[in-house]
């Protein structure tokens, strides 16, 4: 057992041999998830010295519901190869068990298996390495988990006028992304590129939607930095504290939380619902209930005139979109982007485009704008429209969200 100290790491101990239990979702991306497992992946745990278990997941929240009950101390790590989907489940079902303050502290590794992948490319950018894809992104991420060193992982708690909490690792968006990444489901076969065909279809039919967008930007005084330790050991988990989670919308210390979202975890014939259960974390300090008008120091966005809302929390928001470059996995920083209304077909695809590179912030175009946050609220006026959390569709209607800065762990060096 030896310690390993890197700038930007969690200073920890490394040991031999590591215990990993490992989710894999087949229907991810492709489906070749299993194959790639096999073919890049177990050969390189097992030359590591890391003991691992296989699940496969059978169904949408099996993953969610392994979690929830799972004896966590038999493991040293929970990896996921998967698209962002499973993830998403598996971050949820950590935060709905009654240790979320301990089981949170998991670490958790990626192994990109899907046709997102936005995670996992935000972790590879992270390291500094040069942008890949595909089977590249897979070994690269492959290294960076048995090299077992673990950073902080912000979390962002999310909370939807149907008093559902969720726990949001990569983002929240409204409008054109969030249309996207919905509606080209049925290009899945065609992997990482569905997102490419749904933009150019959706640019055939560029839709403006209505609503009131505000925040909280991260200068303002009264925004409080994370109370969690900054440093820990592999195995070190974080004591317990006495903040119960309450969702403001109503002040309970749960909320009952139905998930409704369209998970790629399972075929969509498969899809079901889970019973209701309470969700706890962190109290969102920062947040109004819902039905009260957002705290006067917001900022409040004047147009009501929108193409997209798109809020961030790590660099990728696909394994080909740097969408806010700057992020880090734990600066503790919402990094909003929003498009108005007016913009041409031609400087939406050119914003695309350069998304690829990190470069759409460069482009000088007046309808962009770009703000560094720590809360905000979005409330829609159009009677229709797709709101996507972590790629995931959720109720339709007001929703708003605070980010809980290293709130979770992430093998990510």
């Amino acid at each position: 057992m030896y310690a390993i100290h890197f700038p930007g790491a969690i200073q920890l101990e490394v040991k031999r041999p590591l215990k990993f239990l490992i989710l894999l979702n087949p229907h991810s991306g492709k489906g070749h998830a299993h194959a790639l497992f096999k073919g890049n992946v177990q050969r390189m745990l097992q030359d590591a010295g890391i003991q691992h278990t296989l699940i496969i997941t059978e169904r949408q929240n099996h993953a969610r519901e392994l979690v929830r009950e799972a004896d966590l101390s038999k493991w040293d790590a929970l990896v996921i190869m998967s698209g962002d989907g499973l993830l998403f489940e598996v971050v949820n079902g950590l935060m709905e068990r009654e240790d979320w303050e301990e089981a949170i502290q998991t670490p958790l590794g990626v192994l990109p298996g899907g046709s997102g992948n936005a995670l996992a490319a935000s972790i590879h950018h992270f390291s500094g390495l040069q942008a890949v894809s595909s089977e590249e992104l897979l070994i690269s991420c492959g290294f960076i988990l048995c090299k077992g060193l673990v950073s902080q992982l912000d979390l962002t708690s999310v909370c939807l006028a149907s008093s559902q909490r969720l726990f949001s690792f990569l983002s929240l968006a409204w409008g054109f992304v969030s249309d996207v990444d919905i509606e080209s489901e049925k290009y899945r076969h065609v992997g990482a590129a569905r997102f490419t065909v749904g933009t150019l279809v959706r640019l055939a039919s560029l839709r403006v939607y209505r609503g009131k967008l505000a925040y909280l930007p991260t200068e303002n005084p009264m925004s409080q930095p994370s109370l969690v330790d900054s440093t820990a050991t592999f195995r070190q988990r974080l004591p317990q504290s006495n903040s119960d989670s309450c969702c403001p919308s109503n002040g309970l210390l749960g909320h009952t939380l139905q998930n409704s979202s369209n998970s790629n975890n399972t075929p969509k014939s498969k899809q079901s619902n889970p019973s209701p259960l309470s969700v706890f974390g962190p109290t969102d300090f920062l947040l109004n209930p819902l039905n009260q008008p957002v705290p006067g120091h917001w900022t409040v966005v004047q147009d009501e005139d929108f193409v997209l809302v798109v809020a961030m929390y790590q660099s990728h928001l696909a394994e080909d979109m740097l969408a806010a470059p700057a992020s880090r996995l734990d600066d503790g920083i919402i990094h909003l982007i929003y498009v108005k209304a007016g913009i041409s077909r031609r400087s939406l695809l050119h914003l695309f485009l350069a998304m690829e590179k990190g470069g759409h912030l460069n482009t000088n175009c007046p309808h962009v704008v770009y703000v560094k946050v720590k809360a905000l609220r979005l409330e829609p006026y159009s009677p229709k429209g797709i709101i996507t959390v972590d790629g995931e569709l959720v109720d339709y209607g007001p929703v708003q969200a605070q980010i809980h800065g290293s709130l979770a762990r992430l093998i990510a060096w």
